[in-house]
């Protein structure tokens, strides 16, 4: 009943978005934490040791983001402004991925990712297709705008880095025999896994009838102010509706087109080749 009168509210309210030059501009703040067993060979750490490094991983590990957005298209994208001092604009794996911009339109299925890796411009295109969200009833406050709760099992995004954890060996049989979703996981390296899939919790408000979100995520009968996806919580902390600075919503252009299974392919292996030409200087040093 209470879905019902969700999207009674959203049908009742679309009128007032329905103006040709609507907008609306959206803060995030996204935080991940992090296993800091895979920083340590025998999976002990003290307590000071996970403290240094977290600070130092602070910058990548915290962000925050704008989303500007109409009724049906919108950009996400770093707001560089706010990056911490030499953290390079929103760039992760030590420089060597490039904040990009995420495109979405709703209405025309079209999404798409401007990206960068080791200096070179990618334009990635998503398959967009209509989440799977199961509504739930229950609700909740976020700033002024009452939430309801929705949530997704997805698969996991192979580049996500921060839901990988170290492989504990003396559990890989008996995961391997219990053969349930809830324990399947991917081998990363020797050393360390993820899990297969991942339960997305989402926050949306029907006092915002725009089906948009931060990042990939869309679909729900209001704009989404906070989702919890494993590692990472990304929660909405202002609002602008109808800014005076209006900022033009197109998709963008530049770059070399690429599926998004092929982007993954492409930095997988290029990864695998750099850990591999790493551990050979390790192993063998210097040729003379």
């Amino acid at each position: 009943m209470r879905v019902l009168l969700t999207i009674a509210l959203l049908l009742g309210t679309l009128t007032n978005f329905a103006q040709k030059d609507f907008q609306g501009k959206a803060t995030y703040m996204s935080k991940s934490t992090m296993d800091m067993s895979r920083f340590s060979r025998n999976g002990q750490m003290s307590e000071a040791r996970k403290k240094e490094i977290a600070a130092r991983m602070k910058s990548f590990l915290e962000k925050t983001y704008i989303l500007t957005f109409n009724t049906t298209a919108s950009v996400y994208k770093e707001d560089e402004k706010l990056a911490a001092p030499g953290a390079g604009s929103g760039r992760g794996w030590g420089g060597m991925t490039g904040g990009g911009t995420k495109y979405k339109n709703t209405k025309d299925m079209v999404a798409l990712e401007s990206t960068e890796f080791f200096g070179k411009k990618f334009l990635i295109s998503d398959e967009m297709e209509m989440p799977q969200w199961e509504l739930g009833s229950e609700t909740k406050k976020i700033g002024n705008y009452i939430c309801y709760k929705a949530t997704l099992t997805k698969d996991i995004d192979p580049l996500d880095w921060t839901n990988m954890r170290r492989r504990n060996r003396d559990d890989d049989k008996k995961k391997d025999d219990a053969k349930t979703d809830s324990t399947k996981t991917i081998k990363v390296s020797e050393e360390f896994e993820m899990p297969e899939k991942i339960t997305v919790t989402a926050w949306y408000t029907p006092q915002i009838p725009v089906s948009n979100g931060p990042g990939e995520y869309w679909g729900l009968p209001g704009l989404i102010l906070e989702v919890n996806q494993g590692r990472t919580t990304i929660l909405c902390t202002e609002i602008v509706m109808n800014p005076e600075d209006k900022i033009k919503i197109e998709q963008p252009t530049k770059g070399e087109e690429i599926t998004r299974k092929d982007y993954t392919e492409t930095i997988t292996k290029k990864m695998e080749e750099m850990r591999a030409r790493f551990r050979g200087r390790g192993r063998g040093g210097r040729r003379s």
